[in-house]
């Protein structure tokens, strides 16, 4: 049986000299490949969350891989109905999220780990959602390095994507690709298995199922075509022309300064230098020169254009007749819209993209701001930020965290602020964060006052503390931690991030971690056949646990063996033999001399 790196990379070959796939339902018989798939999601945070049975990672085990191979071989494997919730949206609304079973989930990472092996290699360059290496600043980077001189924006939105995904489509999409009917017809099935609400089963007749872990790469094969339409046929087709053509006044400016200069006429000179800089050097309007560009993460793209709206509008019209006819797919009207570049803001990724323009600025001997992209922290999201930390239009101390540890309370604050700060630094305006530290900084230190009955001047000069960066000393507040001798002590921070902006921040999705077998920890410890409790081999299972603190339930009068092995490991998992796994659940004191 051949490795699964060894697997993935034939795929990954052949993805990258566009031959079709055949017999590809026969890797799904690789147990290489569920180990590998296990070791990349066993650490998901919704991997100890059941679905629709109470099944989950805890009881892992190499025979329940036998038997989802034996039922994959046979043919007889059914995908079970994910258990649906419903998780708030920014805009009031609610979207739907489905929990499939444990087995489910395995089988699916596998799948998308086969299908990403061959696709990725194939997408566009211009497609930066869900995939290795890239993200939402490489989109952003992407646009600010690449579309100087946009005069348009178009902004595009699906409405309802994940929910409208055709079925047919997508399977005979594939279909060009992959050349294996039981392939297509496990996905297919999978896309079909329906879900359970309020414990009724209802049909899934299009859509993929949010939060499904093959629905990722399956929306970016869907959007695909999408792509393939954009660079294929509207960018040539509305892209023309080397460079845009001189400017008349411009030109006529510059041969009265050179005739000035002749004469000595220094006043002259200064007069027509003013008006010079006030005049483009190139026609903003030539009609033969055209560009469009584009850029897409998940559902949500942007076309930036230099021309004139009413073409725009074309492109807006024919993007949205293609949707419909190929993909059966519709833009969201209150969410598609067309923006002028320099007087308005186009918003994409949680920015705002401006093309900028400035008479007064001069760079390297030329106004070089003129025509380039500008990146923007929009108001309403530091708004909106700021008052989740206020109450009644004031920074507020938050009561779910009275009862923590101080170290856990400046953590908690210090890794919210820092997240957002970290995603917006590419912003021209990233200063205007100051206010959220502000608000943030004071919500921190009246919780602390409040946890301790003190106030908030005590607190501040309680923790205050300062930092090294980059840009020099920087002021924070922070709690250390002293552990036992030999051991780091452990520092919560808050603060101490320069606001200025970082034209080389980059942040990409979050990868799976584990990148073989070999280098996994777990599946090594589960593969060794010992129960690490009794040293027996026989019926292994893995013992899993949602997180380390949950070894200190309150009420527990003493700590049985397992429980002090992994505190000790400081490890969330624990190979065990059935027997003890039966004895954890029962809380009975599973023993380490079992024979």
């Amino acid at each position: 049986m051949q490795g699964a790196e060894t697997v993935l990379s034939v795929i990954r070959g052949r993805g990258r000299k566009g031959l079709p796939l055949e017999r590809l339902y026969r890797q799904l018989f690789n147990k290489e490949l569920f180990l590998l798939a296990y070791g990349r999601i066993y650490s998901n945070q919704g991997a100890m969350t059941p679905g629709v049975t109470t099944e989950t990672v805890d009881g892992m085990s190499l025979a329940k891989i036998d038997v989802i191979i034996e039922a994959l071989r046979s043919e007889s494997y059914r995908w079970s109905p994910a258990r649906r919730v419903y998780v708030p949206k920014k805009n009031g609304k609610k979207r739907p999220l489905g929990m499939p079973p444990w087995s489910d989930k395995l089988v699916a990472e596998v799948v998308r780990m086969l299908l990403d092996a061959y696709y990725d290699v194939r997408f566009s360059d211009r497609s930066h959602g869900f995939r290795a290496g890239r993200g939402c600043h490489t989109a952003l980077d992407e646009v600010v390095s690449v579309w100087k001189g946009t005069h348009w924006f178009v902004e595009g939105d699906l409405a309802d994507y994940f929910g409208g995904l055709d079925h047919s489509i997508m399977v005979s999409t594939l279909a060009v690709a992959i050349h294996d009917g039981r392939f297509l017809q496990l996905i297919n099935r999978m896309l079909q298995a329906g879900y359970l609400e309020d414990w009724r089963w209802n049909a899934t007749l299009s859509g993929a199922p949010q939060g499904g872990i093959a629905s990722p790469v399956l929306s970016n094969i869907y959007l695909n075509r999408f792509d393939q339409f954009v660079e294929q046929r509207l960018i040539p087709e509305y892209t023309r022309g080397d460079q845009r053509r001189s400017e008349p006044r411009y030109r006529r400016v510059e041969r009265r300064i050179a005739k000035a200069k002749r004469h000595g006429d220094r006043d002259a000179i200064r007069a027509l230098c003013r008006l010079r800089r006030s005049l483009p050097s190139r026609d903003p309007d030539d009609p033969d020169y055209r560009r469009l560009r584009y850029v897409r993460y998940c559902d949500d793209f942007l076309l930036g254009f230099a021309g004139p709206r009413r073409e725009a509008e074309e492109i807006k019209s024919k993007i949205g007749e293609f949707l419909r006819d190929e993909l059966k797919l519709e833009l969201s009207e209150s969410k598609t819209l067309i923006t002028h570049a320099t007087s308005q803001a186009a918003r994409f990724l949680g920015y705002e993209i401006r093309t900028q323009r400035t008479d007064t600025k001069i760079t390297r001997g030329r106004r070089a701001v003129n025509g380039a992209i500008g990146l923007f922290v929009p108001r309403d999201v530091i708004r909106e930020r700021c008052a989740r930390y206020m109450s009644k239009g004031k920074p507020a101390h938050r009561g779910p965290l009275l009862h923590d540890e101080d170290y856990t309370i400046v953590a908690k604050y210090g890794s919210e602020y820092r997240g957002f700060v970290q995603y917006y630094l590419l912003a021209q305006d990233v200063f205007r964060l100051e206010k959220l530290r502000w608000v943030m900084e004071t919500s921190m230190l009246k919780t602390l006052a409040g946890k301790h009955k003190s106030t908030v001047a005590k607190m501040a000069r309680r923790y205050k503390a300062s930092i090294d960066t980059p840009d020099g000393p920087r002021a924070c507040f922070q709690v250390t931690v002293h552990r036992e001798q030999g051991k780091k002590p452990l520092v919560a921070r808050f603060g101490g991030i320069p606001l200025t902006r970082k034209r080389t921040a980059v942040m990409i999705d979050l990868m799976p971690i584990m990148a073989t077998t070999k280098r996994n920890e777990l599946i090594r410890r589960l593969v060794a056949g010992r129960c690490e409790l009794c040293e027996t081999g026989i019926g292994l299972q893995v013992h899993h646990i949602r997180k380390l603190a949950d070894l200190n339930k309150p009420g527990r009068t003493e700590r049985p063996p397992w429980v002090h092995l992994m505190a000790k490991r400081k490890r969330k998992t624990l190979v065990v033999c059935e027997q003890c796994h039966q004895d954890i659940h029962a809380g009975r004191a599973a023993t380490t001399t079992r024979k």
